[in-house]
This record gives C-alpha cells, structure tokens and sequence, in this order.
C-alpha cells in the first residue's frame, strides 16, 4: 500500500506543481488557477505560522510514506527532493526555497492579472 500511496503522491503532488505553474495559461482553468495559488499561499503562510514556513501538507503525507517506505534524511521542500533526485545534485535549500517563492508569487500576478482581463472582458 506504500508503494502506491508514494507514486499517487508522486504523480498528484507532481502534477499540483506543474499546474500551478501553468494554469493561469488557459482561460477554462483561470479560476481554479487563481484558487490553488491562493490556497497553497495560505498554506505556505497561514499553516506555515504552526508547521514551519513553507508549510505543505502533500509534502508532509508524502513523507510519511516515504519515512514508513524506509526512506531518512528526507529535506524540508519537495521541490529540492526531486530536484537533487532528478539531476543528481545537491542543491542548496535556500536557492530552491527562494526559487519556489518568487515563481510562486510570479504565478500568482500572472494569474491575477489574466483571471483579471477575462472579468473585465466579460463585462463588456
């Protein structure tokens, strides 16, 4: 059963990231861009204030499973996991956290400002 929960969290958490990264692209998804980026703000920020900044409950499941998978010295982001994972380096968590947020807030302003055309389109 662990096997499967770390690659359905490898395959949702994965696919999470990469629409937050290109969600706010389409005009069908904008909303739901807009709510996720909002959401995992509020989750970085707001649940961050009791977990730790940067706070992301996949992130927090997912290592469960890898902690009961056998799986130690598991890093604090997701993102610097896989990264050091996929290109067999070590990168430093500061670059990838700083790297994580400012694309973050870069989504966010994207999204914002394209959830903001289309209403304003809309409107006539």
């Amino acid at each position: 059963m662990y096997l499967f929960l770390d690659y359905f969290f490898l395959v949702f958490h994965g696919g999470f990231v990469l629409f937050s990264l290109t969600g706010w692209v389409w005009r069908k998804t904008g909303r739901i861009h807009l709510t996720v980026i909002c959401l995992t703000f509020l989750s970085w920020f707001g649940l961050g204030l009791f977990y730790g900044w940067g706070y992301c409950p996949c992130t927090d499941w997912h290592w469960s499973v890898k902690r009961a998978l056998g799986e130690t010295d598991l890093p604090h982001s997701y993102v610097k996991y896989y990264a050091d994972r996929l290109t067999g380096h070590n990168w430093d968590p500061f670059v990838v956290d700083a790297a994580v947020l400012g694309l973050g807030i870069l989504m966010f302003a994207l999204s914002s400002w394209r959830n903001y055309r289309s209403w304003k389109s809309a409107r006539g």
